[in-house]
């Protein structure tokens, strides 16, 4: 299956629910879509298409978070990246995939605390990466991020203090 046909499969099995889709090279396609439906089209691909999850990536943009599940077809070469844009920023949610993978546990932890995400139904979204006393509603990845002070001596102090 070429890429173009792993896009017109996509469409078609999700008939009116993509949003935009480009394919800027060979062998890579990003797919835009609501984030309601963020769960049935990474299961599309992982689970009818074959395709693995490699990671998902965040942005903090001016129209709120947009996250990037980015899954490959290691036989062919592809990647598929499904965009979804998160309006709230104040309060975003989306539905978790672990409920099909356990490959999005870990990285669904690091964008909880990176970016503030709550993954809905990921009993598991503790601390990851940052200390346990970081301050709760500080996301480093956030454009609204203030970094830590260092004193004279080069010594750091907790963000916001």
């Amino acid at each position: 299956m070429t890429i173009d046909a792993v896009v017109e499969s996509i469409k078609n099995k999700f008939a009116g629910k993509v949003l935009k889709a480009d394919k800027p090279s060979f062998g890579r396609a990003y797919v835009d879509i609501d984030p309601k439906d963020v769960v049935g089209f990474v299961k599309y691909l992982f689970k009818e298409l074959g395709f693995r999850l490699n990671t998902i990536s965040g942005v903090d943009s001016f129209d709120g978070i947009e996250l990037l599940y980015h899954l490959s077809d290691d036989r062919a070469g592809y990647i598929v990246t499904i965009r979804a844009l998160i309006k709230d920023k104040a309060d975003p949610h989306i539905d978790t995939i672990t409920s099909f993978t356990r490959s999005g546990w870990w990285i669904e932890r690091e964008v909880h605390e990176m970016f503030g995400v709550t993954f809905d139904n990921n009993d598991d979204l503790r601390t990851l990466l940052l200390p346990d006393e970081w301050p709760k509603g500080v996301y480093p990845l956030r454009k609204d991020f203030i970094p830590p002070k260092r004193d004279s001596r080069g010594h750091t102090h907790k963000p916001g203090a």
